[in-house]
Protein backbone atom coordinates (compact mmCIF):
# COMPACT_ATOMS: atom_id res chain seq x y z
CA UNK A 1 0.00 0.00 0.00
CA UNK A 2 1.52 3.43 -0.75
CA UNK A 3 0.51 6.82 0.02
CA UNK A 4 0.93 8.95 3.49
CA UNK A 5 -0.72 6.93 6.47
CA UNK A 6 -2.22 9.88 8.67
CA UNK A 7 -1.68 9.38 12.55
CA UNK A 8 -0.69 7.41 14.40
CA UNK A 9 0.85 4.87 11.94
CA UNK A 10 3.24 6.90 10.05
CA UNK A 11 4.01 8.77 13.70
CA UNK A 12 5.21 5.52 15.14
CA UNK A 13 7.22 4.71 11.75
CA UNK A 14 9.37 7.56 12.12
CA UNK A 15 10.36 7.20 15.97
CA UNK A 16 10.56 3.36 15.91
CA UNK A 17 13.69 2.76 13.39
CA UNK A 18 16.04 0.35 15.91
CA UNK A 19 13.96 -0.33 18.42
CA UNK A 20 10.81 -1.97 16.21
CA UNK A 21 11.72 -5.70 17.31
CA UNK A 22 12.18 -4.86 21.02
CA UNK A 23 9.49 -2.38 21.63
CA UNK A 24 7.21 -5.19 20.32
CA UNK A 25 8.44 -8.22 22.56
CA UNK A 26 8.46 -5.81 25.31
CA UNK A 27 4.48 -5.08 24.88
CA UNK A 28 3.53 -8.69 24.67
CA UNK A 29 4.47 -8.70 28.43
CA UNK A 30 1.60 -5.73 29.04
CA UNK A 31 -1.20 -6.10 25.94
CA UNK A 32 -0.09 -9.02 23.63
CA UNK A 33 -2.78 -9.42 21.44
CA UNK A 34 -2.33 -5.06 20.83
CA UNK A 35 1.68 -5.40 20.37
CA UNK A 36 0.66 -8.01 18.03
CA UNK A 37 -1.99 -5.16 16.60
CA UNK A 38 -0.30 -2.52 16.27
CA UNK A 39 2.90 -4.53 14.40
CA UNK A 40 0.56 -5.44 11.99
CA UNK A 41 -0.73 -2.31 11.15
CA UNK A 42 3.12 -0.90 10.75
CA UNK A 43 3.12 -3.71 8.23
CA UNK A 44 0.39 -2.52 6.42
CA UNK A 45 2.76 1.32 6.72
CA UNK A 46 5.74 -0.71 5.37
CA UNK A 47 7.44 0.62 8.44
CA UNK A 48 8.18 -3.50 9.27
CA UNK A 49 8.92 -6.69 7.69
CA UNK A 50 7.31 -9.56 7.86
CA UNK A 51 10.48 -11.36 9.57
CA UNK A 52 10.91 -8.76 12.09
CA UNK A 53 7.05 -8.58 13.20
CA UNK A 54 6.75 -11.77 13.64
CA UNK A 55 9.84 -12.68 15.37
CA UNK A 56 9.43 -10.40 18.28
CA UNK A 57 5.74 -10.81 18.97
CA UNK A 58 5.92 -14.68 18.46
CA UNK A 59 9.31 -14.88 20.79
CA UNK A 60 7.71 -12.14 23.57
CA UNK A 61 4.10 -13.94 23.87
CA UNK A 62 5.28 -17.49 24.04
CA UNK A 63 8.45 -15.79 26.43
CA UNK A 64 5.39 -14.76 28.51
CA UNK A 65 3.33 -18.18 28.51
CA UNK A 66 6.13 -19.65 29.68
CA UNK A 67 7.16 -16.69 32.28
CA UNK A 68 3.76 -17.28 33.62
CA UNK A 69 4.06 -21.14 34.19
CA UNK A 70 7.61 -20.79 35.66
CA UNK A 71 6.09 -17.99 38.10
CA UNK A 72 3.25 -20.58 39.87
CA UNK A 73 5.72 -23.95 39.46
CA UNK A 74 8.65 -22.11 40.86
CA UNK A 75 7.00 -19.67 43.07
CA UNK A 76 3.36 -20.74 43.76
CA UNK A 77 3.94 -24.41 44.05
CA UNK A 78 7.04 -23.77 46.58
CA UNK A 79 4.77 -20.92 48.77
CA UNK A 80 1.96 -23.90 49.08
CA UNK A 81 4.31 -27.19 49.89
CA UNK A 82 5.74 -25.01 52.74
CA UNK A 83 1.94 -22.99 53.56
CA UNK A 84 -0.67 -24.94 55.90
CA UNK A 85 -2.49 -25.33 52.46
CA UNK A 86 -0.45 -28.35 52.05
CA UNK A 87 -2.72 -30.88 53.54
CA UNK A 88 -4.61 -30.56 50.35
CA UNK A 89 -2.06 -31.76 48.65
CA UNK A 90 -4.12 -34.80 48.01
CA UNK A 91 -6.74 -32.90 46.30
CA UNK A 92 -3.75 -31.57 44.82
CA UNK A 93 -2.07 -34.40 43.02
CA UNK A 94 -5.95 -35.28 41.91
CA UNK A 95 -6.30 -32.04 39.68
CA UNK A 96 -2.54 -32.66 38.55
CA UNK A 97 -3.74 -35.78 36.84
CA UNK A 98 -6.88 -34.37 35.86
CA UNK A 99 -4.91 -31.29 34.18
CA UNK A 100 -2.41 -33.83 32.79
CA UNK A 101 -5.29 -35.82 30.76
CA UNK A 102 -7.65 -32.71 29.58
CA UNK A 103 -4.70 -30.17 29.55
CA UNK A 104 -3.69 -30.02 26.20
CA UNK A 105 -7.05 -28.78 24.90
CA UNK A 106 -7.67 -26.10 27.73
CA UNK A 107 -4.07 -24.89 27.11
CA UNK A 108 -5.41 -24.21 23.10
CA UNK A 109 -8.77 -23.00 24.28
CA UNK A 110 -7.59 -20.38 26.38
CA UNK A 111 -5.35 -19.03 23.61
CA UNK A 112 -8.60 -18.36 22.39
CA UNK A 113 -10.70 -17.15 24.63
CA UNK A 114 -9.92 -13.66 25.81
CA UNK A 115 -8.86 -13.22 29.84
CA UNK A 116 -8.84 -17.12 30.47
CA UNK A 117 -4.12 -17.50 29.37
CA UNK A 118 -3.66 -15.99 32.37
CA UNK A 119 -5.09 -18.43 35.10
CA UNK A 120 -4.72 -21.60 32.54
CA UNK A 121 -0.87 -20.85 32.21
CA UNK A 122 -0.63 -20.15 36.09
CA UNK A 123 -2.66 -23.27 37.02
CA UNK A 124 -0.23 -25.18 34.43
CA UNK A 125 2.52 -24.45 36.10
CA UNK A 126 0.78 -25.05 39.94
CA UNK A 127 0.10 -28.64 38.60
CA UNK A 128 3.11 -29.22 37.20
CA UNK A 129 1.82 -30.04 33.54
CA UNK A 130 5.00 -31.45 31.80
CA UNK A 131 7.61 -28.32 30.85
CA UNK A 132 7.72 -30.02 26.89
CA UNK A 133 4.20 -30.44 26.78
CA UNK A 134 3.65 -26.86 27.75
CA UNK A 135 6.06 -25.30 25.58
CA UNK A 136 5.03 -27.40 22.42
CA UNK A 137 1.27 -26.67 22.86
CA UNK A 138 1.68 -23.09 23.75
CA UNK A 139 4.28 -22.72 21.21
CA UNK A 140 2.45 -23.94 18.33
CA UNK A 141 -0.80 -21.97 19.67
CA UNK A 142 1.37 -18.81 19.93
CA UNK A 143 2.62 -19.25 16.59
CA UNK A 144 -0.71 -19.75 15.12
CA UNK A 145 -2.45 -16.58 16.85
CA UNK A 146 0.38 -14.31 15.97
CA UNK A 147 0.17 -15.32 11.99
CA UNK A 148 -3.35 -14.93 12.23
CA UNK A 149 -3.47 -11.11 14.14
CA UNK A 150 -1.16 -9.98 11.95
CA UNK A 151 -2.41 -10.81 8.92
CA UNK A 152 -5.44 -9.92 9.75
CA UNK A 153 -4.02 -6.37 11.16
CA UNK A 154 -2.07 -6.43 7.89
CA UNK A 155 -5.16 -7.00 5.64
CA UNK A 156 -7.29 -4.84 7.19
CA UNK A 157 -5.36 -1.98 8.14
CA UNK A 158 -6.58 0.23 5.72
CA UNK A 159 -9.99 0.26 6.68
CA UNK A 160 -8.66 1.18 10.39
CA UNK A 161 -6.09 3.89 9.28
CA UNK A 162 -9.61 6.06 7.91
CA UNK A 163 -11.40 4.58 11.93
CA UNK A 164 -8.43 5.82 13.52
CA UNK A 165 -8.59 9.37 12.15
CA UNK A 166 -11.99 10.00 13.07
CA UNK A 167 -11.26 8.76 16.57
CA UNK A 168 -7.88 9.72 16.91
CA UNK A 169 -7.84 11.41 20.32
CA UNK A 170 -9.34 7.47 21.61
CA UNK A 171 -8.03 5.48 19.27
CA UNK A 172 -5.78 3.50 21.12
CA UNK A 173 -8.49 3.01 23.99
CA UNK A 174 -10.93 1.69 21.23
CA UNK A 175 -8.45 0.09 19.53
CA UNK A 176 -7.76 -2.03 22.75
CA UNK A 177 -10.88 -2.88 23.12
CA UNK A 178 -12.49 -3.42 19.90
CA UNK A 179 -10.06 -4.39 17.18
CA UNK A 180 -10.46 -7.87 17.93
CA UNK A 181 -14.27 -8.36 17.09
CA UNK A 182 -13.72 -5.89 14.43
CA UNK A 183 -11.49 -7.96 12.67
CA UNK A 184 -13.36 -11.76 13.12
CA UNK A 185 -16.06 -10.06 12.08
CA UNK A 186 -14.76 -8.79 8.88
CA UNK A 187 -13.03 -12.21 7.99
CA UNK A 188 -16.28 -13.98 8.96
CA UNK A 189 -17.96 -11.82 6.72
CA UNK A 190 -15.87 -12.08 3.30
CA UNK A 191 -15.28 -15.45 4.09
CA UNK A 192 -18.98 -16.44 4.20
CA UNK A 193 -19.58 -14.54 1.17
CA UNK A 194 -16.84 -15.97 -0.90
CA UNK A 195 -16.20 -19.40 -0.03
CA UNK A 196 -17.91 -22.60 -1.20
CA UNK A 197 -19.39 -24.32 2.10
CA UNK A 198 -18.27 -27.57 0.85
CA UNK A 199 -15.29 -26.37 0.13
CA UNK A 200 -15.14 -24.85 3.60
CA UNK A 201 -15.92 -28.31 5.20
CA UNK A 202 -13.15 -30.13 3.50
CA UNK A 203 -10.63 -27.03 4.92
CA UNK A 204 -12.09 -27.58 8.28
CA UNK A 205 -11.66 -30.77 8.29
CA UNK A 206 -7.64 -30.83 7.08
CA UNK A 207 -7.15 -28.54 10.21
CA UNK A 208 -8.82 -31.61 12.45
CA UNK A 209 -6.35 -33.54 11.17
CA UNK A 210 -2.69 -32.43 11.99
CA UNK A 211 -0.98 -34.93 9.40
CA UNK A 212 -2.25 -32.34 6.83
CA UNK A 213 -1.14 -29.32 8.59
CA UNK A 214 1.31 -27.02 6.48
CA UNK A 215 5.11 -27.27 7.34
CA UNK A 216 5.13 -23.87 9.12
CA UNK A 217 2.32 -24.89 11.59
CA UNK A 218 3.54 -28.45 12.06
CA UNK A 219 7.35 -27.72 12.57
CA UNK A 220 8.41 -24.76 14.80
CA UNK A 221 7.91 -26.91 18.08
CA UNK A 222 10.65 -29.47 16.11
CA UNK A 223 12.86 -25.85 15.07
CA UNK A 224 12.81 -24.98 18.94
CA UNK A 225 13.72 -28.30 20.09
CA UNK A 226 16.37 -28.00 17.73
CA UNK A 227 17.38 -24.80 18.87
CA UNK A 228 17.62 -26.33 22.55
CA UNK A 229 19.68 -28.98 21.24
CA UNK A 230 22.19 -26.76 19.59
CA UNK A 231 22.32 -25.23 22.96
CA UNK A 232 23.09 -28.35 24.41
CA UNK A 233 25.76 -29.70 22.18
CA UNK A 234 27.45 -26.15 21.52
CA UNK A 235 26.72 -26.35 18.03
CA UNK A 236 24.07 -25.12 15.45
CA UNK A 237 25.64 -27.48 12.82
CA UNK A 238 26.28 -30.56 14.39
CA UNK A 239 24.07 -32.23 12.35
CA UNK A 240 26.18 -31.81 9.47
CA UNK A 241 28.28 -34.52 10.78
CA UNK A 242 25.89 -36.60 11.93
CA UNK A 243 26.64 -38.67 8.65
CA UNK A 244 30.39 -37.32 7.65
CA UNK A 245 30.36 -39.68 4.00
CA UNK A 246 27.30 -37.55 3.21
CA UNK A 247 27.20 -34.00 2.26
CA UNK A 248 26.40 -31.88 5.15
CA UNK A 249 25.17 -34.72 6.88
CA UNK A 250 21.88 -34.88 4.95
CA UNK A 251 20.58 -32.02 5.58
CA UNK A 252 20.07 -30.44 2.67
CA UNK A 253 21.76 -30.55 -0.83
CA UNK A 254 23.08 -34.31 -0.86
CA UNK A 255 23.67 -36.09 -4.09
CA UNK A 256 21.00 -39.17 -4.51
CA UNK A 257 23.81 -40.99 -6.70
CA UNK A 258 26.20 -40.76 -4.62
CA UNK A 259 24.48 -42.73 -1.58
CA UNK A 260 22.88 -45.08 -4.35
CA UNK A 261 26.30 -45.80 -5.89
CA UNK A 262 28.07 -46.34 -2.64
CA UNK A 263 25.01 -48.66 -2.20
CA UNK A 264 25.46 -50.25 -5.46
CA UNK A 265 28.54 -51.34 -4.41
CA UNK A 266 28.57 -52.75 -1.42
CA UNK A 267 25.49 -54.43 -1.13
CA UNK A 268 24.41 -54.90 -5.01
CA UNK A 269 21.86 -57.54 -4.49
CA UNK A 270 19.46 -55.07 -2.29
CA UNK A 271 20.13 -51.94 -4.22
CA UNK A 272 17.76 -50.78 -7.42
CA UNK A 273 20.57 -49.62 -9.98
CA UNK A 274 20.79 -46.18 -10.65
CA UNK A 275 23.00 -43.37 -12.66
CA UNK A 276 23.15 -39.99 -13.58
CA UNK A 277 22.25 -38.83 -16.61
CA UNK A 278 25.09 -36.63 -17.94
CA UNK A 279 24.55 -34.30 -21.37
CA UNK A 280 24.12 -30.39 -21.11
CA UNK A 281 21.15 -30.30 -23.58
CA UNK A 282 18.20 -32.39 -24.28
CA UNK A 283 19.70 -34.21 -27.31
CA UNK A 284 23.15 -35.09 -25.29
CA UNK A 285 20.41 -36.32 -22.40
CA UNK A 286 18.53 -38.35 -24.64
CA UNK A 287 21.61 -40.15 -25.91
CA UNK A 288 22.93 -40.93 -22.59
CA UNK A 289 19.79 -42.12 -21.34
CA UNK A 290 19.70 -44.72 -24.36
CA UNK A 291 23.25 -45.39 -23.97
CA UNK A 292 22.95 -46.69 -20.23
CA UNK A 293 19.73 -48.28 -20.76
CA UNK A 294 21.28 -50.63 -23.12
CA UNK A 295 24.61 -51.40 -20.93
CA UNK A 296 22.14 -51.96 -17.58
CA UNK A 297 19.36 -53.35 -19.95
CA UNK A 298 16.83 -51.32 -18.30
CA UNK A 299 12.98 -51.75 -19.89
CA UNK A 300 9.85 -49.54 -19.19
CA UNK A 301 8.90 -48.99 -16.46
CA UNK A 302 11.81 -46.88 -15.34
CA UNK A 303 12.18 -44.25 -12.99
CA UNK A 304 13.56 -40.87 -13.73
CA UNK A 305 13.97 -37.99 -10.66
CA UNK A 306 16.54 -35.41 -9.81
CA UNK A 307 19.43 -36.09 -8.27
CA UNK A 308 18.84 -33.28 -5.56
CA UNK A 309 15.24 -33.87 -4.45
CA UNK A 310 13.28 -33.89 -1.17
CA UNK A 311 9.56 -35.32 -0.68
CA UNK A 312 9.64 -36.87 -3.58
CA UNK A 313 9.31 -33.66 -5.98
CA UNK A 314 10.26 -35.27 -9.55
CA UNK A 315 9.92 -38.38 -8.95
CA UNK A 316 8.77 -39.95 -12.26
CA UNK A 317 7.44 -43.72 -13.50
CA UNK A 318 8.67 -43.71 -17.01
CA UNK A 319 6.10 -45.72 -18.73
CA UNK A 320 6.29 -44.61 -22.49
CA UNK A 321 9.80 -43.16 -24.58
CA UNK A 322 7.45 -39.69 -25.06
CA UNK A 323 7.49 -39.34 -21.12
CA UNK A 324 10.70 -40.22 -21.33
CA UNK A 325 11.63 -37.57 -23.58
CA UNK A 326 9.01 -34.77 -22.61
CA UNK A 327 10.94 -35.39 -18.62
CA UNK A 328 14.49 -34.96 -20.46
CA UNK A 329 12.53 -31.95 -22.35
CA UNK A 330 11.18 -30.14 -18.93
CA UNK A 331 13.94 -30.77 -16.64
CA UNK A 332 17.73 -28.70 -16.42
CA UNK A 333 18.74 -29.85 -13.30
CA UNK A 334 21.01 -33.34 -12.84
CA UNK A 335 18.88 -35.82 -12.88
CA UNK A 336 19.21 -39.83 -12.64
CA UNK A 337 17.66 -42.62 -13.81
CA UNK A 338 16.78 -46.08 -12.01
CA UNK A 339 15.57 -49.21 -12.46
CA UNK A 340 12.02 -49.72 -11.40
CA UNK A 341 11.33 -51.86 -8.44
CA UNK A 342 7.60 -53.20 -8.91
CA UNK A 343 7.37 -54.02 -5.16
CA UNK A 344 4.76 -53.94 -4.94
CA UNK A 345 4.98 -53.20 -1.09
CA UNK A 346 7.11 -50.07 0.60
CA UNK A 347 8.86 -48.76 3.49
CA UNK A 348 10.83 -46.59 5.39
CA UNK A 349 13.25 -48.10 7.64
CA UNK A 350 15.01 -45.29 9.85
CA UNK A 351 18.15 -46.57 11.31
CA UNK A 352 20.97 -45.31 13.49
CA UNK A 353 24.25 -46.42 15.08
CA UNK A 354 26.57 -44.50 17.33
CA UNK A 355 30.07 -44.14 15.98
CA UNK A 356 31.34 -45.84 19.81
CA UNK A 357 28.96 -48.91 19.40
CA UNK A 358 29.46 -51.93 16.97
CA UNK A 359 25.68 -52.52 16.24
CA UNK A 360 22.94 -50.03 15.06
CA UNK A 361 19.47 -50.45 15.15
CA UNK A 362 16.04 -49.88 14.15
CA UNK A 363 14.12 -46.61 15.17
CA UNK A 364 10.87 -46.96 13.23
CA UNK A 365 9.39 -48.24 10.11
CA UNK A 366 6.80 -46.88 8.07
CA UNK A 367 3.78 -49.03 6.01
CA UNK A 368 3.26 -47.41 2.59
CA UNK A 369 0.41 -47.68 0.87
CA UNK A 370 -0.34 -46.10 -1.98
CA UNK A 371 -4.22 -45.48 -2.49
CA UNK A 372 -6.73 -46.29 -5.33
CA UNK A 373 -9.95 -45.32 -6.88
CA UNK A 374 -12.11 -47.98 -8.61
CA UNK A 375 -14.53 -47.14 -10.69
CA UNK A 376 -18.29 -47.73 -10.72
CA UNK A 377 -19.04 -46.71 -14.13
CA UNK A 378 -21.32 -43.80 -13.45
CA UNK A 379 -18.80 -41.22 -11.33
CA UNK A 380 -15.88 -39.62 -12.61
CA UNK A 381 -12.19 -39.36 -11.12
CA UNK A 382 -13.37 -35.96 -9.11
CA UNK A 383 -16.33 -37.29 -8.18
CA UNK A 384 -14.35 -40.62 -6.94
CA UNK A 385 -12.38 -38.30 -5.10
CA UNK A 386 -14.93 -36.14 -3.26
CA UNK A 387 -16.69 -39.53 -2.02
CA UNK A 388 -13.48 -41.04 -0.34
CA UNK A 389 -13.18 -40.01 3.08
CA UNK A 390 -9.73 -39.30 2.87
CA UNK A 391 -8.25 -38.79 -0.85
CA UNK A 392 -11.07 -35.57 -0.44
CA UNK A 393 -8.75 -33.72 2.16
CA UNK A 394 -5.94 -33.49 -0.35
CA UNK A 395 -7.69 -33.82 -4.03
CA UNK A 396 -5.85 -30.63 -4.86
CA UNK A 397 -2.71 -32.75 -5.04
CA UNK A 398 -4.16 -35.64 -6.73
CA UNK A 399 -5.98 -33.84 -9.43
CA UNK A 400 -2.68 -31.67 -10.03
CA UNK A 401 -1.23 -35.05 -11.35
CA UNK A 402 -4.55 -36.35 -12.94
CA UNK A 403 -5.89 -33.70 -14.20
CA UNK A 404 -6.59 -34.94 -17.54
CA UNK A 405 -8.46 -37.75 -16.00
CA UNK A 406 -10.61 -35.84 -13.57
CA UNK A 407 -13.99 -35.93 -16.12
CA UNK A 408 -13.07 -39.67 -16.86
CA UNK A 409 -15.57 -42.43 -15.53
CA UNK A 410 -14.12 -45.47 -14.55
CA UNK A 411 -15.93 -48.72 -15.67
CA UNK A 412 -16.49 -51.25 -12.96
CA UNK A 413 -13.89 -52.57 -11.34
CA UNK A 414 -11.28 -51.11 -12.82
CA UNK A 415 -8.63 -49.03 -10.34
CA UNK A 416 -6.88 -45.76 -10.29
CA UNK A 417 -3.54 -45.67 -8.29
CA UNK A 418 -3.78 -42.22 -7.19
CA UNK A 419 -0.06 -41.79 -6.47
CA UNK A 420 3.50 -43.47 -6.96
CA UNK A 421 5.85 -41.95 -5.18
CA UNK A 422 6.02 -43.40 -1.73
CA UNK A 423 5.71 -39.96 0.35
CA UNK A 424 3.56 -38.50 2.28
CA UNK A 425 3.52 -34.92 0.20
CA UNK A 426 2.65 -36.35 -2.65
CA UNK A 427 -0.69 -38.28 -0.98
CA UNK A 428 1.32 -41.81 0.02
CA UNK A 429 -0.56 -43.17 3.29
CA UNK A 430 1.95 -43.84 6.08
CA UNK A 431 1.11 -46.26 8.48
CA UNK A 432 3.17 -47.45 11.60
CA UNK A 433 5.37 -50.73 10.47
CA UNK A 434 6.71 -52.04 13.92
CA UNK A 435 4.76 -55.12 13.50
CA UNK A 436 7.39 -56.07 10.34
CA UNK A 437 10.12 -56.14 12.60
CA UNK A 438 12.36 -59.04 13.40
CA UNK A 439 15.91 -59.72 14.37
CA UNK A 440 16.99 -60.96 11.10
CA UNK A 441 15.35 -57.23 9.55
CA UNK A 442 17.51 -55.24 11.51
CA UNK A 443 20.57 -57.10 11.90
CA UNK A 444 20.55 -57.12 7.35
CA UNK A 445 19.97 -53.06 7.70
CA UNK A 446 22.78 -52.86 10.07
CA UNK A 447 25.15 -55.02 8.13
CA UNK A 448 24.47 -53.25 5.04
CA UNK A 449 24.83 -49.77 6.70
CA UNK A 450 28.14 -50.58 8.42
CA UNK A 451 29.43 -51.38 4.79
CA UNK A 452 28.76 -48.04 3.91
CA UNK A 453 31.75 -45.12 4.84
CA UNK A 454 30.58 -42.33 7.08
CA UNK A 455 26.67 -43.20 7.30
CA UNK A 456 25.14 -43.46 10.62
CA UNK A 457 21.71 -42.06 10.76
CA UNK A 458 19.02 -42.14 8.03
CA UNK A 459 16.18 -43.58 6.48
CA UNK A 460 15.85 -46.51 3.79
CA UNK A 461 13.28 -46.70 1.17
CA UNK A 462 12.58 -49.82 0.73
CA UNK A 463 10.61 -52.08 -2.29
CA UNK A 464 9.59 -55.79 -1.18
CA UNK A 465 7.14 -58.38 -2.43
CA UNK A 466 6.88 -60.44 0.54
CA UNK A 467 6.27 -59.86 3.91
CA UNK A 468 8.22 -63.08 4.90
CA UNK A 469 11.59 -62.10 3.27
CA UNK A 470 10.99 -58.78 4.27
CA UNK A 471 11.30 -60.14 7.80
CA UNK A 472 14.26 -62.54 6.89
CA UNK A 473 16.14 -59.54 5.83
CA UNK A 474 15.84 -60.93 1.68
CA UNK A 475 14.57 -60.04 -1.41
CA UNK A 476 14.15 -56.54 -1.24
CA UNK A 477 15.38 -53.33 -3.41
CA UNK A 478 16.88 -50.19 -1.97
CA UNK A 479 15.50 -47.11 -3.71
CA UNK A 480 16.84 -44.45 -1.77
CA UNK A 481 18.81 -43.16 1.11
CA UNK A 482 17.82 -40.17 3.38
CA UNK A 483 20.49 -38.63 5.65
CA UNK A 484 20.13 -36.68 8.85
CA UNK A 485 17.05 -34.51 7.42
CA UNK A 486 14.96 -37.73 6.81
CA UNK A 487 12.08 -38.31 8.68
CA UNK A 488 10.80 -41.44 11.03
CA UNK A 489 7.31 -40.81 8.75
CA UNK A 490 5.76 -43.34 10.65
CA UNK A 491 4.56 -40.51 12.93
CA UNK A 492 2.32 -39.57 10.00
CA UNK A 493 -0.23 -42.89 11.53
CA UNK A 494 -3.53 -41.45 11.60
CA UNK A 495 -3.73 -43.14 14.68
CA UNK A 496 -1.34 -41.07 16.37
CA UNK A 497 -1.46 -38.55 18.41
CA UNK A 498 0.28 -34.99 17.64
CA UNK A 499 2.04 -35.55 21.35
CA UNK A 500 3.26 -38.66 19.91
CA UNK A 501 4.54 -37.24 16.40
CA UNK A 502 6.56 -34.44 18.65
CA UNK A 503 7.44 -37.14 21.00
CA UNK A 504 9.10 -39.44 18.07
CA UNK A 505 10.65 -36.50 16.89
CA UNK A 506 12.65 -35.18 19.62
CA UNK A 507 13.44 -38.49 20.14
CA UNK A 508 15.27 -38.00 16.68
CA UNK A 509 16.89 -35.27 17.21
CA UNK A 510 18.11 -36.19 19.93
CA UNK A 511 19.64 -39.17 18.59
CA UNK A 512 21.32 -36.67 15.59
CA UNK A 513 22.79 -34.36 17.85
CA UNK A 514 24.43 -36.89 20.03
CA UNK A 515 25.49 -38.86 16.86
CA UNK A 516 26.97 -35.60 15.30
CA UNK A 517 28.59 -34.52 18.31
CA UNK A 518 30.63 -37.92 19.15
CA UNK A 519 31.64 -37.37 15.32
CA UNK A 520 32.76 -34.06 16.47
CA UNK A 521 34.64 -35.26 19.12
CA UNK A 522 36.49 -38.20 16.75
CA UNK A 523 37.75 -34.85 15.12
CA UNK A 524 35.37 -34.30 12.04
CA UNK A 525 34.74 -31.08 11.55
CA UNK A 526 30.91 -29.44 10.88
CA UNK A 527 29.57 -28.07 7.33
CA UNK A 528 29.44 -24.47 7.69
CA UNK A 529 26.38 -22.90 8.06
CA UNK A 530 27.06 -20.80 4.91
CA UNK A 531 27.75 -23.87 2.84
CA UNK A 532 23.85 -25.32 3.78
CA UNK A 533 22.41 -22.09 3.77
CA UNK A 534 23.74 -21.90 0.16
CA UNK A 535 22.80 -25.35 -1.03
CA UNK A 536 19.68 -24.84 0.24
CA UNK A 537 18.78 -21.77 -1.79
CA UNK A 538 20.28 -23.89 -4.66
CA UNK A 539 17.86 -26.52 -3.90
CA UNK A 540 14.49 -24.66 -3.62
CA UNK A 541 15.67 -22.53 -6.81
CA UNK A 542 16.03 -25.81 -8.59
CA UNK A 543 12.93 -27.76 -7.49
CA UNK A 544 10.70 -24.81 -8.55
CA UNK A 545 11.16 -26.10 -11.61
CA UNK A 546 10.72 -29.57 -11.27
CA UNK A 547 8.66 -31.40 -13.21
CA UNK A 548 4.96 -32.93 -11.61
CA UNK A 549 5.41 -36.31 -9.24
CA UNK A 550 3.63 -39.46 -9.99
Amino acid sequence: MTGTFPWPIQEIAGWMPLWKAAGFFFATFILEDVAAVGAGLLLTAGAISWPVAFASCFIGIWSGDAGLYALARLGGRKWFDQSRLKKFSAKVSDCEEWFNERGNHILVFSRCLPGARLPTYLAAGFLRLPLPKFLVITGAAAFVWTFIVLWLAETFGAQLVHWLNVYKHGAWILLCSGVALFFVFQWFRRSVSSIDLRQLKVKLDRWRRWEFWPAWLFYPPVAIYCLWLALKYRGFTVPTVANPGIFAGGLVGESKIATLGALAQTSPEFTARAELVPGSDHDLRQQSLAEIRARLDLPLPFILKPDLGQRGAGVKLIRTEAQAENYLRNMDAPLIVQRYAPGPFEVGIFYYRFPSEQRGRIFAITEKVFPELMGDGRHTVAELLERDPRARLIANIYLKRLASRRCEVLPVGQSLRLVEAGNHAQGCIFRDGWRLWSPELEARIDEISRKLDGFFIGRYDIRYASETALRGGQDFQIVELNGAASEATSIYDARNSLWSAYKTLFQQWDLVFAIGAQNRHRGIIPTSAVTVFKAWRKYLHDAAAYPMAD
